[in-house]
This record gives C-alpha cells, sequence and structure tokens, in this order.
C-alpha cells in the first residue's frame, strides 16, 4: 500500500453500514467525518433523492466527484462514500490519493434489507428494487473488491464492532491516525463507546 493519504475512507454497497461505521470511527478517533453524500447534498441545497430527479445520476456523479477534487489528503478523516463512487475511474484515483480504503460488504440478502429500510434510495425506486439491486451490487463488487485495502463482512457485526476491527486491522498494519487520533482510538479500541445524539 503507497496511499499517501492519512485519512479512512469506507467504501461498499448501500446497506453495509457505512454512515453509522462511520460515525462509530469518529467518536473513537476524534478526527473529522466527511460524508460525500452530505457534502453534495449541501451544495445543491436539497436532498439527494431531489438532485437525482432534478439532474439525473449524471448529476449527481459530477457533484461527487468534485466533492472528492476538494477533500484534502494531508488532512487525517473518516471519509464515508455513497455506493456508486466507484464508478468512475477518476473517482478510484481519487479515493486511493485520501487514504486506507476499507470495504465494508456483507451477504446480499443482509445488504437488500438493510438498504430496503430506507426509502430515500433513488436507485431503488424502479418496479423491481430486488432485481435492480442484484445487478448494481454485480457491477459494483469487482471495483470494491479491487480497491479496497481492508475487507470487513458487516453481515454479522454490529457497526462498534466494525469500527473495532476497522481500527484493530489498521493497527496491524502500522497506519497511524495521528499522534493523537492514534492514542485515542488505541485507548478505546476494546471499549465500548456510547453513541452520543
Amino acid at each position: 500500500m503507497n496511499q499517501s493519504g492519512k485519512s479512512i475512507v469506507l467504501i461498499g454497497m448501500m446497506g453495509a453500514g457505512k454512515s453509522c461505521v462511520g460515525r462509530c470511527l469518529q467518536r473513537r478517533t476524534k478526527l473529522a467525518l466527511v460524508d460525500t453524500d452530505d457534502v453534495v447534498a449541501s451544495k445543491f441545497g436539497i436532498s439527494i433523492p431531489e438532485i437525482f430527479s432534478k439532474y439525473g445520476e449524471q448529476g449527481f456523479r459530477e457533484a461527487e466527484t468534485q466533492t472528492l477534487r476538494e477533500l484534502d489528503p494531508a488532512k487525517p478523516t473518516i471519509i464515508v462514500t455513497g455506493g456508486g463512487i466507484v464508478l468512475r475511474a477518476k473517482n478510484v484515483d481519487f479515493l486511493k490519493r485520501l487514504g486506507i480504503i476499507v470495504w465494508l460488504d456483507g451477504n446480499e440478502e443482509t445488504l437488500f434489507e438493510r438498504a430496503s429500510r430506507a426509502r430515500i434510495r433513488p436507485l431503488l425506486q424502479g418496479e423491481n428494487p430486488r432485481e435492480t439491486f442484484t445487478q448494481m451490487l454485480q457491477a459494483r463488487l469487482p471495483l470494491y473488491a479491487k480497491l479496497g485495502n481492508i475487507r470487513i463482512d458487516t453481515s454479522v457485526l454490529t457497526d462498534e464492532e466494525v469500527a473495532v476491527a476497522i481500527l484493530s486491522k489498521l493497527r496491524k498494519l502500522g497506519r497511524n491516525l495521528g499522534a493523537r487520533s492514534f492514542a485515542f482510538a488505541e485507548a478505546t479500541a476494546d471499549k465500548p463507546i456510547p453513541a452520543t445524539r
């Protein structure tokens, strides 16, 4: 791994738990948290479904790429990405520059069940969301597998357990998140951190 960036970048299919795990990592490391979907929504001033409706997937993807381009590789951050961010080659280059890429995976049934709970998935609004999900997953799996430095199966783990697993793997890889953040993560890696509202 030759990443120059210092961030933890979460990739994976919708339903993998990226947003929740990102918040757990943020609490454990005290690093800043950036969710690319939130940044894009903020730029447009409307929700993700509204962006898809008004500007199409292409408009969303353009803004997503611009968001990645603006992130600073020198600033250690927890970065949560959208499931389709790996579809653009230029995004892959930006992601690699930002830091260690953690692929949150899971079995298809679990991922779909979780993704279906949210009624705000623009790409699952067709007549057969299950079939759409399967097609998307099959197209993206090789991209996730190629890009991820670390893979965690989230199917049977809680968000906190996933966060602990990520920090444990980073520790084994000798990845430093910055002295203070890493020391805090070390101290809390095996301890429960209560959720904060």
